[in-house]
């Protein structure tokens, strides 16, 4: 499978959009929509760090490492919930939502659902990007 085919086959398996990759990864979606249309194939190192933002093997682009499947269609990346980032960085709840929400950070995003807002912070590029250790009790 080609680098092209096994990010798209990430993307639809992770529910993301092309927009998410880019916020998760740190790439800029016009890169994102190269790899896409495989018109780039980024270098290895490249592959790896973007493997490990989306929560997935750092091999899964180089080899053929399924996703962790779950219950059906479903997959899980390991998350760290809003409250628990914030006391990490050592922000307030509502100063980390605004961050999430404006796509400020690279390991996480907010998406609005009716009047209400949907949280996702990717626990693995979190600790990573800031170079801390999160507990396993913070994880789920």
């Amino acid at each position: 499978m080609t680098f092209s085919q096994k990010l798209k086959t990430a993307m639809e398996n992770l529910n993301l959009r092309q927009v998410d990759v880019a916020n998760l990864t740190g790439k800029g979606k016009n890169a994102i929509s190269q790899y896409i249309a495989g018109k780039n194939i980024p270098p290895e190192k490249t592959r790896k760090e973007m493997a490990a933002a989306l929560g997935l093997n750092e091999n899964y682009f180089e080899t053929d490492i399924p996703i962790v499947k779950v219950l059906k269609n479903d997959y899980v990346i390991a998350q760290i919930s809003v409250e628990n980032a914030a006391s990490v960085m050592r922000l307030s709840v509502e100063t980390m939502r605004k961050g999430l929400q404006q796509r400020v950070f690279c390991w996480g995003y907010a998406i609005k659902v009716s009047s209400k807002w949907r949280y996702f912070i990717n626990a693995k590029r979190f600790a990573e990007v800031e170079g801390v250790e999160v507990p396993a009790d913070m994880i789920f």
